[in-house]
């Protein structure tokens, strides 16, 4: 079928929003907001309060058009206060991987398929690396292939400090169980190896997500992150939590965060934000009721 739907003024998206009975107090202020933030952006957020089963997806829940922006800018600094965190999980993740692998295993590490898993993946993953190694500006890789010749690739702690999380994690979910990854799971107070692989695929994606100005808030995640039974430093209680749903998630990276960085602020600001959640949200985020005075929460 051939997609025939035209480009509507804003004036038409106002009165549309109006028709199908979401409460505007300013049109002025409504027409401002339209204008700068799309209304097909907007409408992740009207979505849940809409029956979206008919074709003109009327408002069933009492809802204004000011809550609608109040919950998109929630998740906005939802997603910055998350993107903050996951930059420094992921520069202990990287720091880690690569000296592990490199106090053993030699400077180019990386490129050595003995040892990977998966030799068709190892040629995909290091083909990926050297695009994006190619596609980096950074000082020390330009350096690094003006004055040296052999290897041709950098070295892993030049190399892997340009590749994405996402590839990252790829990688490393392919590494040979070893020495080194047990030393890297268990730096970051893990006992399994196959948890800190989903996690850093959880995290990577999550990433993504706030990178791209994604929809965070009330996002059903497609890969479901597994929580630790046996964990080496305190966790959550009770593990009876959605895996799908980004509470869980956050558990993980606090757990992370508590012990790369003992003095982050990640736990008080997440209590500071969702303490003025719009429109009674935080079930839609898999959070438990008084999820905030568990002991694992506390400053």
């Amino acid at each position: 079928m051939r997609y025939s739907k035209p480009p509507v003024s804003l004036d038409k998206q106002l009165n549309c929003l109006k028709d199908r009975g979401l409460k505007i107090t300013d049109e002025s202020l409504a027409l401002h907001y339209l204008s700068n933030i799309s209304y097909y952006r907007l409408r992740a957020y009207t979505y849940p309060f809409q029956d979206n089963t008919v074709s003109d997806h009327p408002f069933v829940v009492p809802v204004t058009f000011g809550e609608i922006i109040d919950l998109y800018k929630f998740d906005r600094k939802l997603s910055q206060l998350v993107f903050g965190a996951l930059e420094k999980i992921e520069i202990a993740l990287r720091t880690q991987i690569i000296y592990q692998w490199a106090i053993t295993n030699g400077s180019h590490w990386q490129i050595i398929p003995a040892l990977y898993r998966d030799p068709v993946r190892f040629a995909g993953q290091i083909s990926s690396l050297q695009t994006e190694i190619d596609r980096s500006n950074e000082t020390f890789i330009e350096h690094y292939k003006s004055k040296y010749s052999t290897p041709t690739e950098p070295p892993s702690w030049m190399s892997l400090e340009v590749t994405s999380f996402g590839l990252l994690s790829q990688i490393f979910q392919n590494l040979k169980k070893g020495p080194e990854k047990i030393a890297v799971a268990e730096h970051f107070g893990l006992n399994d190896i196959s948890l800190l692989e989903n996690w850093m695929h959880c995290f990577s994606n999550i990433r993504n997500i706030c990178a791209h100005h994604s929809r965070l808030w009330n996002r059903r995640l497609t890969t479901h992150i597994k929580l630790p039974i046996r964990p080496t430093y305190p966790f959550i209680k009770s593990l009876r939590v959605y895996p799908y749903k980004v509470y869980a998630t956050f558990c993980c990276m606090q757990y992370i965060l508590n012990i790369v960085d003992e003095g982050n602020r990640f736990k008080a600001e997440l209590k500071k934000l969702m303490a003025g959640c719009p429109l009674a949200q935080e079930k839609e985020m898999g959070f438990p009721s008084n999820w905030d005075t568990e002991d694992f929460w506390q400053d």
